[in-house]
């Protein structure tokens, strides 16, 4: 007898990710792993039970890179589904300047290192969530708010 039932769908789950930007540059890794593997991603990840947006951006940036996140400013959400691993995640953007220190690879297994790149010409393929962003028109050097965050912003990560 064959089983014609589906499981329900899991209920969406709230990622974060974080943009630390450097002299108009973003900091991007190559992604491992089944999720998204072999694209571009900024650093970040699942929200955790009871943890803020923030505190899971200062969570996963110090993971993930060893930068520690400065005042960070809420940005845009994305929401993606991910029909190869059955999984949908709302994305919470978190946008940072960067402003001492490198990023080195503290997960290996989840990334293969950590580059800069300009937002004009961001490498292929983007993990889904920052195509997503990427297609709304997002600049994040575009000023403050929903668009982006100020030249002169005092932002750190």
């Amino acid at each position: 007898m064959t089983d014609t039932t589906t499981s329900p769908p899991p209920p969406p789950r709230v990622g974060v990710g974080i943009l630390v930007l450097r002299g108009g540059r973003i900091l991007l890794g190559r992604r491992r792993g089944a999720h998204g593997a072999g694209t571009w991603s900024a650093p970040g990840g699942r929200l955790e039970y009871g943890e803020s947006i923030e505190d899971c951006a200062r969570r996963e940036l110090l993971e993930e890179t060893g930068l520690a996140l400065g005042a960070g400013e809420r940005g845009p959400c994305t929401s993606d589904v991910f029909d190869e691993v059955r999984q949908h995640y709302v994305t919470v953007f978190v946008l940072a300047r960067h402003t001492h220190g490198e990023p080195a690879t503290l997960e290996p297994d989840k990334c293969d290192g950590w580059q800069w790149f300009d937002w004009s010409a961001l490498p292929q393929p983007l993990f889904a969530p920052l195509a997503s962003l990427r297609a709304t028109g997002f600049d994040p050097e575009a000023g403050t708010g929903p668009h982006g965050i100020s030249a002169d912003s005092p932002r750190s990560a």
